[in-house]
């Protein structure tokens, strides 16, 4: 039987502002694979920005278990799921959050400095993630000189440096135009073809359709989690 990726055990989360309690999520239970291409859908408010804040190590969650690739993440320390984040998670940004004075290289790099890793193998693997998105030809531009496109690309590059189990995508095409949307989504699914665990939350049912499984989150509860039938996957052109 095929182990989970992720297993979520009744995730709660609840969000105190004085004497007044919001609870976000109300219960979620599910199970993501290896290589499986997820899209978390839902309204505003549904829950699945937290849901991704909890996924992605950047919240804990209130109540309930939290196990990736093994471990019990939900009752770690700060430092425990700093650690976690950089070895097991890979970021994509709506935002790109990159650094305007280094180069793409440089930008894919940064995660490897926070591990330690010596320079000469940090710019070979930056070099490598780049090759993976097409762009290791722009390795020395610096993000001004890159267009939408091929900033969110050095993103992505950054996201795989340094091979996470898992690739998490919030909006990941929110700021670009609907030819290069297309583009970026390809490559996630080439990304996702070669073995990497994908994860996107998105409020586009066109994005979505990209994805392999579809969750739709309403109230804090899961409404609806469908895998589609293959013929109904967009597939890159």
């Amino acid at each position: 039987m095929q182990s989970s990726i992720i297993h979520l055990e009744a995730i709660r989360k609840t969000y105190f502002m004085g004497s007044q309690s919001v609870e976000v999520l109300k219960g979620i239970t599910l199970d993501i694979y290896k290589n499986e291409y997820v899209a978390l859908m839902g309204p505003s408010g549904s829950g699945k920005s937290t849901l991704m804040n909890i996924l992605g190590c950047l919240d804990t969650p209130t109540g309930g278990a939290y196990i990736l690739n093994g471990k019990d993440v939900s009752k770690m320390s700060d430092d425990e799921l700093a650690d976690v984040r950089n070895v097991e998670i890979g970021f994509v940004f709506q935002q790109f959050n990159l650094l305007p004075r280094l180069t793409a290289a440089e930008n894919v790099a940064l995660p490897l400095v926070y591990a330690g890793t010596a320079r000469k193998e940090r710019m070979e693997r930056a070099m490598e993630a780049l090759r993976k998105v097409g762009l290791d030809t722009r390795s020395h531009h610096k993000p001004n000189e890159l267009s939408g496109g091929q900033i969110q690309r050095v993103a992505i590059a950054r996201a795989l440096v340094n091979n996470p189990s898992i690739l998490l995508a919030d909006e990941p095409t929110g700021n670009l135009d609907s030819k290069t949307s297309v583009e970026v989504m390809e490559i996630f699914g080439h990304i996702q073809a070669s073995g990497n665990t994908v994860v996107l939350v998105t409020h586009e049912e066109d994005i979505a359709g990209y994805a392999k499984r579809v969750i739709r989150l309403r109230d804090g509860l899961v409404e609806t989690d469908n895998t589609k039938p293959l013929k109904e996957v967009l597939q890159p052109a």
